[in-house]
């Protein structure tokens, strides 16, 4: 099956199995989880990855026994950070606001290294691979909101994971098409290898 062609499927399922996507609700949220994280965390709230229901993540090579989920209001719920970096798309400063990455992170209990590995893993199967230290140090949000309003799946949401591009002297340094090749958007998984 094509690619685009499993993700309408896979979003025409998800409308007309309301009961299942409840029954896929972590215990305290809600709604759906839109935020999956992994690995090396203390805390989990859901049970194994399940191949036959959690079809995308298994397509994508995801594997756990635990997991911490976060639906919208829990991202809501996190202090948020506001960042006004050009964007690629339209060579304009738009705001981005969501809460830090790594307080993301610690909702799961996430035990970092500054050299702890973050997979950062999109809808598409696109995954981009950050050090603890990189989100901490340019200050990587997972950003819920684009100029004042939730981020749509389709655009460049629900969520999507980057810093201040314009203010990261590595990255202002850069061309404005490479800025953002580590910064996953429509980002629905994070796993962190200790």
């Amino acid at each position: 099956m094509k690619k685009r062609q499993f993700l309408s499927a896979a979003a025409l399922a998800a409308g007309s199995l309301p009961a299942f996507a409840a029954a896929k609700t972590a215990p305290g949220s809600t709604g759906p989880a839109l935020l999956t994280i992994s690995g090396a965390i203390a805390r989990g709230n859901r049970g194994p990855l399940d191949p036959a229901f959690d079809q995308m993540m298994h397509k994508h090579k995801a594997s756990f026994d635990k997991a911490w989920t976060c639906d919208f209001a829990a991202l809501l719920n996190v202090a948020p950070i506001r960042i006004r970096p050009t964007l690629e798309y339209d060579a304009k400063v738009h705001e981005l606001s969501g809460p830090l990455l790594l307080d993301v992170l610690a909702l799961a209990g996430a035990r970092l290294r500054p050299d702890t590995r973050i997979v950062l893993r999109a809808v598409d199967g696109y995954a981009a691979t950050i050090s603890a230290e990189q989100a901490r140090s340019q200050r990587f949000i997972v950003a819920t909101h684009l100029d004042g309003r939730p981020m749509a799946l389709g655009g460049l949401g629900p969520l999507w994971a980057l810093p201040d591009a314009d203010r990261v002297p590595a990255l202002a340094a850069k061309p404005l098409a490479e800025r953002f090749g580590g910064c996953p958007w429509a980002l629905y998984h994070i796993d962190v290898l200790a």
